[in-house]
């Protein structure tokens, strides 16, 4: 029981310092990708190299 009284200090600290991260990350734009969100939308993924595999096995 002694031990709950340092692991859930420790646990909220941690917690806290990985909440932190995240909204530093939210708010400095890390998750922001303009430039790729455009050259996105002009890929062609349903090209003729796109296809479904065919067996290569002739019968």
């Amino acid at each position: 029981m002694n031990v709950l009284v340092f692991l859930i200090p420790v646990s909220l600290i941690l917690g806290g310092i990985g909440a932190a991260a995240f909204i530093w990350t939210l708010k400095t734009d890390q998750y922001d990708d303009p430039a790729g969100d455009a050259a996105r939308i002009l890929l062609d993924e349903d090209g003729p190299d796109a296809g479904p595999i065919e067996d290569s096995k002739e019968n």
